[in-house]
């Protein structure tokens, strides 16, 4: 993956990250083939942790599954 700054990559949070701020998951959409994830409570500038793009919709298709 390309170096991207954490400005341009457009970071969006999660649908299940708590309403007061607390608890949240930032994804971003703006490379193709990986999605980088923060933890924008705890450490906003810090690691990253990248999935392909694959890997990253199957664990949400899962995470969709169980909360049924």
């Amino acid at each position: 993956m390309s170096r991207i700054p954490d400005h341009e990559l457009g970071w969006r949070k999660s649908t299940y990250s708590g309403p007061g701020g607390n608890d949240c998951l930032e994804v971003s959409d703006a490379h193709p083939a990986l999605i980088p994830v923060r933890d924008s409570k705890a450490a906003p500038l810090g690691p990253k942790l990248v999935f392909r793009s694959a890997a990253w919709a199957a664990f949400v298709e899962a995470v969709k599954g169980s909360a049924r």
